[in-house]
């Protein structure tokens, strides 16, 4: 008996080896959660998002009908000094990464990463492409070449993430104008005309809803978890 007990025990014990071994591998690593997206609609009122705080809420709202609501949203929009006011930078209210798609493949690893502050950073890029710049529902978003082409995202931003210092509009009059007044607009799919960057390409034609349609976008913007 004792003998059989160990025939049993010396056969036994490979083969439940071999099947945790297997399960782990059929395992797949846990997904990490999204904390950046795009919107997936517009406010639909142009350049007036009622202002940082209307655009911030927007995100919030998207974020929480998919159950990502336990994060706070930003949007990533900068504004300028006006009097009694002090600019915002849009690189200063995303918190500070890593950055995750709604498929769980990171977009950035920092606020350095994403604005490309150093040599290195700059020389490699950040990973925000077409390929990773989804809505929050996890769907592609249409980019140039796409019919329409959507690829415009606000921004009012210069390149490193900063605020415009000049006297201009390019915020359409700090996100609250849909009308008068510029938007600068990044490109998420980094293509199309002479300046790709995915958040300081060209300004709008304008900050009427048609105008942001004209000029290549739908009054999208990008999302960020600052927690």
């Amino acid at each position: 008996m004792r003998k059989t007990r160990s025939l049993v025990a010396a056969f036994t014990a490979p083969s439940l080896l071999a099947s945790c071994l297997l399960l782990a591998q059929q395992t797949p690593a846990p997904r990490n959660p999204m904390n950046f997206f795009v919107t997936s609609t517009p406010i639909g009122d142009g350049g007036n998002l009622g202002g940082l705080a209307g655009a911030d809420a927007h995100c919030q709202t998207l974020a929480t009908a998919v159950g990502a609501g336990n994060h706070t949203w930003h949007a990533y929009l900068s504004t300028q000094a006006r009097p009694g006011q002090p600019a915002i930078n849009a690189r200063d209210r995303i918190g500070t990464g890593p950055w995750y798609n709604a498929k769980g493949a990171v977009v950035a690893k920092s606020v350095a990463d994403l604005h490309g502050d150093t040599l290195d950073a700059a020389r490699l890029g950040n990973n925000l492409t077409k390929a990773t710049a989804f809505t929050e529902k996890g769907d592609p978003i249409k980019g140039f070449g796409d019919m329409p082409n959507q690829h415009d995202m606000l921004t009012g931003s210069r390149p490193d993430g900063t605020a415009y210092p000049d006297a201009a509009d390019h915020t359409c009059q700090n996100w609250t104008s849909s009308g008068a007044g510029t938007a600068q607009l990044g490109h998420f799919d980094r293509t199309g005309g002479g300046n790709t960057s995915w958040n300081s390409a060209h300004p709008s034609r304008g900050c009427s809803q048609e105008n942001l349609v004209s000029t290549g976008g739908a009054g999208l913007f990008y999302c960020f978890a600052t927690n």
